[in-house]
């Protein structure tokens, strides 16, 4: 009895920790806090795009320099009704959202994308 009770106490403890740490990566990539609060806008043209889970990738040349613009997971790229054709390379591209906190770091989450003059709302509600 004494050892069944340690090994489901062991089994319990080793859960906990792998939950925080899952629950702390998860935040850590998915979360907002590594980018600033200030809305951000930067426009330039498609040079990749990586569409899939967790979220898309997008990179832009911005005036000679690439910028990664981190886009929605498929089905909130979806929901604002963008297609995969759109982001073909040499696509013009703005995106609005917030820029890294690193200024060395040349990211954005983007909230909203404008192609041919539309906007995309990825995150309709975040102002």
């Amino acid at each position: 009895m004494i050892l069944s009770r340690r090994r489901l106490l062991r089994s319990l403890a080793l859960g906990a920790v792998l939950s925080v740490i899952a629950v702390s990566q998860a935040a850590a990539h998915h979360g907002w806090r590594w980018a600033e609060d200030g809305e951000f806008v930067i426009r330039g043209y498609i040079v990749s795009a990586k569409l899939g889970n967790p979220h898309g990738l997008v990179t832009l040349d911005v005036n000679g320099e690439e910028w990664t613009i981190e886009v929605g997971q498929p089905w909130r790229n979806d929901r604002a009704g963008l297609t995969n054709d759109m982001f073909a390379k040499g696509a013009d591209m703005t995106a609005r959202g917030h820029r890294s906190k690193d200024a060395k770091d040349r990211r954005v989450k983007a909230e909203r994308l404008v192609f041919d003059g539309k906007t995309y709302d990825l995150y309709p509600d975040r102002d």
